[in-house]
């Protein structure tokens, strides 16, 4: 781990890696993916449009990658990473897959019951699965910080999983499974894909989604 005690990450590249992980973003979903001002985020995306490396959607106000910004995103991850021994990510990757397979049935015990969609009309059901989510989330904390000395740019993914887990117990049930809000499974995917791009890991051969 060569560079792990003096390793930063350059802020715009965190923007720009970040909207790469999400494919489509808001300015503030960016902003508190990567732990910057919103006004920070904004700026490296302006500057990002004028290099034609993103584009901005303003029918929907998403922010996305341009082609070429795709194309460039690789390198820039290279950069960002050279100098950090990332061997050792290895074997805790692999144990956060086996995690993910159990997050995998644990996200579909929570969307669907006795094969129909769960209305949510059964607390003790739902309390269940919860306490499911929050004893997978104490089992996976470990493993993300083991990952986070290896590669310190995860280290907003901890603080971002306990608070959703957190919000998911006390009662915001969308908090869980729910999309492009910020759930629990929202961080969780994000996590998985940067773990998948800083490897250079071919999601499709891996068949882990």
């Amino acid at each position: 781990m060569a560079r792990s005690n003096s390793y930063q990450a350059d802020p715009k590249f965190l923007t720009f890696h970040a909207l790469r992980i999400k494919g489509f973003a808001k300015t503030e979903t960016l902003a508190e993916m990567v732990a910057l001002k919103v006004s920070e985020v904004d700026s490296h995306l302006r500057e990002l449009a004028t290099e034609e490396l993103v584009m901005f959607r303003e029918a929907r106000s998403l922010w996305q990658l341009t082609p070429a910004g795709r194309t460039a995103h690789r390198p820039a991850l290279d950069l960002d990473i050279a100098g950090l021994d990332l061997e050792p990510l290895k074997v805790h990757y692999h144990q956060f897959l086996e995690i993910n397979d159990s997050f995998k049935h644990l996200c579909g015990d929570w969307q669907l019951r006795d094969g129909v969609p769960n209305d949510h009309s059964d607390a003790a059901y739902d309390q269940s699965v919860i306490k499911r989510l929050t004893a997978l989330h104490a089992s996976a904390a470990p493993v993300l910080q083991a990952m986070t000395l290896i590669l310190p740019r995860l280290s907003n993914y901890g603080p971002r999983l306990e608070s959703t887990c957190a919000l998911v117990e006390g009662g915001a049930n969308n908090m869980f499974t729910g999309v492009m809000c910020g759930s629990f499974h929202d961080v969780w995917m994000e996590l998985h894909e940067d773990l998948i791009l800083t490897q250079g890991i071919d999601r499709a051969k891996e068949g882990s989604f």
